[in-house]
């Protein structure tokens, strides 16, 4: 396990979920660590929680809707620990009325179509802009962003969100092929559902586990197992990983459609 002791980085949604573990595990590995949340309270507590366990970190606002708030956030880490080594772009636009509404392309208001694309992609993609400028003052550094298995493969519903996933993979190859001998390595993890307080609070059991039984596993991730791989691409073990989406999502994407009724019916 490569210690990242010395490394500056900056995880966007890092209030909760994915990007709170990521940032409470890249600071035990010794990175200091900027907290970026449009909920401050939130970003506060986890700063707070990495401080009291020997960590190195702050927090800062950032709306990924807003271009100037990314780059005064990026400017902020900058400011505060002196250059960005990593960046995980975690952030997505998804409050609950926007998943609600992104039903089908027939019915979906144009307005939520507009505000996940400029939300979750055209934030990742500006992230990874005022990120690059960044690094490229120091030698480089490691982008990870966070896709979805619904980026990966089509669901019956969710195809803003789906398409806007699908595109950041592609985004993440760009920015690897641009930018890769500049020292800027950019990879992506594409989870599952991951077991955390909001999904369970916000998906039927029914749905989740429906989920777990096409996993080949028997269970879905949690933001611990996914803030393991995040830390891994960021990390000099994965020095010569770049443009690459990572299927962390217990093997949802792997098999064939067929794959859970024909396990029961063989009584697997």
């Amino acid at each position: 396990m490569t210690s990242l002791a010395g490394k500056s980085a900056m995880v966007t949604g890092a209030g909760s979920g994915i990007g709170r573990a990521t940032a409470l595990l890249l600071a035990r590995r010794g990175a200091a660590v900027m907290v970026a949340d449009i909920n401050r309270d939130a970003a506060a507590a986890v700063a707070k929680e990495i401080a009291a366990d020997g960590g190195r970190a702050d927090s800062v606002y950032i709306d990924i809707c807003a271009d100037e708030a990314i780059a005064a956030a990026v400017q902020a880490t900058v400011d505060r620990f002196g250059r960005l080594d990593i960046l995980h772009n975690n952030a997505a636009y998804a409050p609950q009325d926007a998943l609600a509404a992104d039903t089908d392309i027939l019915s979906i208001p144009i307005e939520v179509w507009d505000a996940v694309m400029s939300g979750t992609l055209r934030g990742t993609m500006l992230g990874c802009r005022h990120g690059i400028r960044a690094m490229l003052k120091t030698g480089g550094g490691s982008i990870v962003n966070t896709s979805s298995m619904y980026g990966v493969g089509a669901f019956n519903m969710l195809p803003a969100y789906g398409v806007s996933k699908a595109a950041i993979n592609l985004l993440t190859q760009q920015v690897a092929t641009a930018f890769g001998r500049q020292g800027i390595r950019c990879n992506a993890v594409a989870p599952s559902m991951v077991r955390t307080p909001m999904l369970e609070g916000a998906i039927p059991e029914e749905l989740i586990r429906i989920n777990e039984d096409s996993t080949l596993t028997g269970s879905l991730p949690s933001p611990d197992q996914i803030a393991t791989v995040v830390a891994f691409l960021a990390s000099d073990d994965a020095s010569h990983m770049t443009g690459q989406i990572l299927h962390v999502d217990a093997g949802t994407t792997a098999h064939l459609p067929t794959y859970d009724a024909a396990r029961r019916f063989f009584g697997q």
